[in-house]
């Protein structure tokens, strides 16, 4: 069994809606385990984690990202490895999503229906880590 962890990294994705100005969080729909999540993928070999969340966001997004402070790291395992993905408070720049075989829709969403929407359990937290974050921001 191999132990080491398949690393990867993403971002906790926000912009400020174009209707009211309020914080709107962005999840995407993975088709292949029909789940909600934020953007986030494997590292490619030698590649550091913060160009690897950048990179994701915008194969997932659409959106190029502007990262803010670092976020929890989340540990578990997935297909019985473990599995390490690092994730960053991300501004929303310009961009435009565009569905593809790994991402097939997004949704901008306030910080609670997010929550709500979001498969897991742990990324509901990051969403909270996010608020606590941009209130704590000079």
């Amino acid at each position: 069994m191999n132990d080491t962890p398949v690393r990867a990294a993403g971002c906790v994705l926000w912009r400020r809606s174009p209707v009211d100005g309020d914080l709107e969080v962005c999840l995407v729909h993975r088709p292949k385990y029909d789940d909600w999540s934020h953007p986030k993928g494997k590292l490619k070999r030698g590649e550091d984690a913060v160009t690897g969340a950048l990179r994701e966001v915008a194969e997932e997004t659409g959106y190029a990202a502007r990262l803010g402070g670092e976020l929890s790291t989340a540990l578990y395992y997935a297909n019985g490895r473990p599995k390490q993905v690092r994730y960053w408070a991300g501004e929303a720049g310009a961009g435009h999503f565009t569905p593809n075989h790994e991402v097939d829709r997004i949704l901008w969403l306030r910080p609670q229906e997010a929550r709500r929407r979001l498969t897991q359990p742990r990324d509901a937290e990051l969403v909270d880590e996010l608020l606590a974050a941009l209130h704590n921001a000079p």
